[in-house]
């Protein structure tokens, strides 16, 4: 509120007063925000967590993939699992490559090996993936030209279960794209939703997939979807140039056509 200035001082000050909250009432706040949250967090937990994980999407298809930007032996026990149910033939198991194209960096390689063969994986086969930020989606476009000459239509992604969410998105953008339909399973073993506030290192994970989510969903796919339909409109001008420039060349051989024939009469 402004109170008045006597005199002449009017003309050049101002008084004003404020109130404004004191300690005592911000710390009540805060108790009170903390306590809100202790008892309701079997429920936003359960929520927060549900919301990183895909729903389990599985059907018979031409090969699986295994996750392995951080390698976890219960996702290849549940892509063996898979294979030995029939529901799919092939594993592909991305790993890191070496500095020479196309090869595997050995202990990217070797760990990816060892973790298959514990896991009793028959026929599978590595992909040599760059790490290039964003990861998940350059992986996936690098997938996608690795399996560019392969008749695969349907993929099973094997995934670790706060990251799925996430990975469904990626690989159904950048798969989708040239036919490839994408299931998702998402693998739940020492990740239990409703339980994550438990640990330093629950509260760790969730935060980072869930931050890494809304990256991914309202920044990076958009910016992917942009650009390849900038790509598409660019590939399509030349051709819309050579259709504009034939139907010119059209009317004009046809307009030279109807002036030789008037000139033919005229004469």
């Amino acid at each position: 509120m402004t109170v008045p200035v006597q005199g002449w001082r009017r003309h050049f000050f101002y008084r004003k007063e404020s109130v404004k909250t004191t300690w005592k009432l911000r710390a009540a706040i805060l108790v009170v925000v903390i306590v809100v949250g202790v008892l309701t967090r079997l429920f936003w937990a359960t929520q927060v967590a549900g919301s990183l994980v895909c729903a389990e999407d599985l059907t018979p298809s031409d090969a699986i993939l295994v996750e392995n930007f951080d390698p976890s032996y219960p996702v290849f026990q549940r892509a063996a699992a898979l294979e030995r149910a029939g529901i799919a033939p092939r594993i592909l198991v991305p790993v890191e490559s070496s500095a020479e194209p196309g090869v595997a960096n050995a202990f990217s390689g070797g760990l990816a090996e060892l973790m298959a063969r514990r896991a009793r994986l028959q026929n599978w086969e590595v992909i040599p993936i760059n790490g290039i930020e964003p990861i998940s989606l350059n992986a996936a476009a690098q997938i996608r030209d690795h399996l560019a000459a392969d008749p695969i239509k349907s993929l099973i992604v094997v995934s670790p279960g706060f990251r799925s969410r996430r990975s469904a998105l990626v690989y159904r953008a950048v798969l989708g794209d040239v036919g490839i339909h994408v299931h998702c399973v998402p693998v739940l073993v020492s990740q239990n939703p409703d339980r994550w506030t438990d640990t330093w290192h629950g509260i760790e994970t969730v935060g980072q997939q869930f931050f890494k989510l809304q990256y991914y969903r309202f920044y990076v796919l958009p910016m992917f979807a942009w650009k390849a339909q900038s790509a598409t409109a660019h590939r399509l001008d030349p051709l819309r140039n050579d259709s504009a420039d034939k139907e010119q060349g059209s009317r004009a051989g046809a307009q030279r056509r109807r002036g030789a024939a008037k000139a033919q009469q005229e004469g």
